[in-house]
């Protein structure tokens, strides 16, 4: 019987990536995202892969459409194996530029839909007591970003989320994980980057510490890795015999996770963030 795997934000970058790699792997995959008609570059890859997917509507910002896939999934396939939670949306800017609605939507896509999605197949894992939940994190989830407050306030959300759930799953049979990468090569990368022409009105107190940041960060994508780097690991999660709650991509992720895990203080972790503000 093949396992069913539901992926969501499959149009692009990290999910798309994923989505071949399950079903590379032997899993059926439902492959979701918000609109199919942005569903080329995934059916081109598939179409070179030589692997079928199932595509499918999944607004993660949505309860009906959320419940309706869940719904329509396990009535065609009748279960549900693994669940990765990758949609999600980046947003840079200064803390006092950041709107109400920007945080809500940021907010909304990266821990509510997490929680929403969790939440719909949870039920179906429970009653057959198997199944694995993957939610795709971040280094921003671990340690904060400067100017990625909303983003990392909504990826740290998801990593107590899932931390606090793990123990009471685990007695039902169902393993959760959160895969936390660093630097990724995708256009997700790109959207968010681009999103400094929108904080140019930033006055003169924020301007140099972003210009600053900015330079850095470029720096850092010089160890970038790509999507199927990340996919691989995914994989790893849904496929382990016994998986673990985190998985850390790289080892740079894994120098600055230890970092901050070795000094309850915080000062070191500051220090370096700060360092790349010049």
């Amino acid at each position: 019987m093949n396992r069913i795997a539901l992926v969501t934000g499959t149009s692009t970058g990290i999910g798309l990536s994923t989505a071949i790699h399950l079903a590379k792997a032997g899993f059926k995959v439902v492959a979701t995202m918000r609109n199919l008609a942005k569903a080329g570059p995934l059916k081109e890859r598939a179409q070179k892969e030589n692997v079928a997917l199932d595509l499918r509507v999944l607004d993660v910002e949505s309860d009906a459409s959320v419940a309706g896939c869940v719904r329509d999934v396990l009535a065609t396939h009748g279960q549900i194996d693994v669940l990765v939670n990758n949609a999600g949306q980046g947003y840079l800017g200064s803390m006092e530029q950041t709107s109400q609605e920007q945080l809500r939507k940021t907010m909304e896509i990266n821990f509510f839909g997490v929680w929403r999605t969790t939440q719909a197949v949870f039920p179906h894992l429970r009653e057959k007591r198997s199944g694995r939940v993957i939610t795709v994190s971040s280094i921003g989830g671990l340690i904060g970003q400067p100017f990625n407050d909303a983003y990392c306030a909504a990826k740290f959300a998801c990593e107590g989320y899932f931390e606090s759930l793990a123990p009471v799953a685990k007695r039902l049979g169902i393993h959760l994980s959160l895969v936390e990468p660093g630097p990724v090569a995708t256009e997700f990368v790109n959207t968010v980057l681009g999103q400094r022409k929108e904080t140019q009105g930033v006055d003169a107190a924020y301007q140099p510490l972003l210009d600053g940041y900015m330079r850095g960060s470029q720096e850092a994508f010089k160890i970038s890795q790509t999507g199927d780097d990340i996919a691989r690991v995914i994989v790893e999660a849904a496929t382990a015999e016994a998986p673990h709650l985190r998985y850390v991509t790289s080892e740079w992720v894994r120098g600055l996770a230890s970092r901050k895990y070795t000094d309850p203080t915080g000062d070191s972790i500051i220090a370096l963030t700060g360092s790349r503000l010049s």
